[in-house]
């Protein structure tokens, strides 16, 4: 028994395996418009939606996000009447817009936008 050496198996070799295909997913297009007044909002959101239908692009939205509301308290008084006090808000409205598989006519026309001040836009590819 002593004599007798015990074999290693030998491990078989690594099957080489089978690549997978990649699939593109579609590529979309999402614009995020916020603003403070809900209604120079809604007029820009619109122009951005009529621009996009134009081109016969796919849209989903617009969706509309929870509103953000800032809120800062002040004192009346300067030194005394701690008591007195006054609040102020700002509300910032947000939607979101997916165009899905843009053009680059598309792209182009919503660049080429003009849109009212205090509406603030982000772009982006998904």
């Amino acid at each position: 028994m002593a004599t007798e050496q015990k074999e290693k198996k030998a491990k078989p070799a690594a099957k080489p395996r089978a690549k997978k295909a990649v699939v593109a997913a579609p590529q979309k297009l999402r614009i995020k418009v916020r603003a403070y007044e809900h209604k120079v909002l809604d007029a820009s959101v619109k122009q951005i939606l009529d621009t996009a239908l134009r081109y016969d692009a796919k849209v989903a939205g617009p969706i509309p996000l929870p509103t953000e509301i800032k809120k800062y308290t002040v004192n009346r008084s300067t030194f005394i009447y701690k008591d007195a006090r006054e609040q102020f808000e700002m509300r910032i409205h947000k939607r979101i817009i997916d165009i899905l598989d843009p053009t680059p006519k598309v792209i182009e026309a919503l660049t080429n936008l003009s849109l009212p001040s205090g509406v603030t836009i982000d772009v982006k590819m998904v």
